[in-house]
């Protein structure tokens, strides 16, 4: 068998609150419970399982390979909600988009803090 990543758990204030804002931001089906963790299930059999914690949370960067109609989904959602978003993920790019590899990718925050992405396409899959 080949190693794949099978599931990360995404700690959170509010698991039903930070799952929610990623399935509604890339328009995926809601979580499941399974056990203490809401599930958001990704199209290559990776899950994503948000779990509850109280204190201080450490970052995560999730990054998510879109298609292009999604990436303009998911651009525009963060604009009507009015959401900060990077070209970067230094954050030194402020309401920019990259366009890495001929593809189009963005960094936006979550409500907890981790830094999510979404690409086009795979960094190193193209000219710069």
């Amino acid at each position: 068998m080949s190693i794949q990543l099978n599931h990360t758990i995404v700690w959170c204030r509010d698991k039903r609150k930070s799952s929610a804002f990623l399935t509604g931001m890339l328009g995926l089906p809601p979580a499941f419970p399974f056990g203490p963790f809401l599930v958001v299930e990704l199209g290559n059999g990776v899950s994503l399982d948000f779990h509850d914690k109280e204190g201080a949370i450490a970052m995560q960067h999730l990054a998510f390979l879109i298609g292009e109609d999604d990436f303009d989904r998911v651009f525009r959602r963060l604009r009507e909600q009015g959401l900060n978003y990077w070209a970067d993920p230094g954050k030194a790019l402020p309401g920019e988009i990259n366009r890495h590899d001929g593809g189009r990718g963005l960094y936006f925050d979550d409500p907890d803090g981790h830094l999510l992405e979404v690409i086009t396409r795979p960094y190193g899959s193209g000219p710069e």
